[in-house]
């Protein structure tokens, strides 16, 4: 029923009046080194930071284990609809995983704002701009767990898949690209100033 797309990124920007909180308190949990476990109290959080770590909460500090590169992967142009279908099929399964499967709404934002702030990471990758000499690719192992997200009833599945966030990186595969070093960085500069451009709304 669902056929394994690549790694769930998903472009959503977040609503705004989500959080009416002090700026100092936004700041705070961005801050590197923040704990989550059991934050505010919430039981849900218990083992957060088991994921990523408490100084890595958007795993931008990702090892990449390069695999499969460039002529063994080619990408295949699709016309942008195709594209921005699957994306908002992951963005829709995002929002579902989050709001039938967390019930603290505490919770829900702080999840979602780690998902959010990795699919940052990627953004600079894409960019050639993460200065950590990241590849703009993803992680197969992780991509074959999608299938699974549903259990043969149709309903979201809740078991472990069995990894954490400091294994996404180990199984890495780069496809094929267009980046020119000498073009490149000017027009794919341009193209995400315009389109941040058009995010705000």
């Amino acid at each position: 029923m669902f056929a394994k797309f690549a790694a769930p990124f998903v472009a959503v920007a977040l609503a705004t009046g989500v959080m009416s909180s002090p700026v100092s308190y936004r700041n705070d949990l961005a801050a590197r080194g923040q704990s989550f476990n059991n934050w505010g109290g919430i039981s849900s959080l218990s083992n957060f930071d088991n994921f990523y770590g408490s100084d890595d909460f958007a795993h931008h500090n990702i090892k990449q284990t390069v695999v499969k590169q460039d002529s063994e992967l080619v990408c295949h142009s699709e016309t942008v609809t195709i594209i921005q279908q699957r994306l908002v099929v992951l963005q829709e399964m995002a929002k579902k995983i989050i709001t039938e499967q967390i019930c603290e709404v505490e919770t829900q934002t702080i999840v979602f704002q780690q998902y959010y702030a990795s699919l940052g990471g990627f953004s600079k990758d894409l960019t050639r701009s993460s200065g950590s000499g990241h590849y703009a690719g993803y992680d197969n192992s992780i991509v074959s767990h999608y299938g699974d997200l549903y259990n043969s009833d149709g309903s979201l599945s809740n078991y472990d898949f069995g990894f954490s966030g400091s294994d996404v990186g180990s199984n890495y595969y780069v496809p094929s690209s267009n980046w020119n070093q000498n073009s490149s960085p000017n027009s794919v500069g341009s193209a995400y100033q315009v389109s941040q451009a058009a995010s705000y709304y």
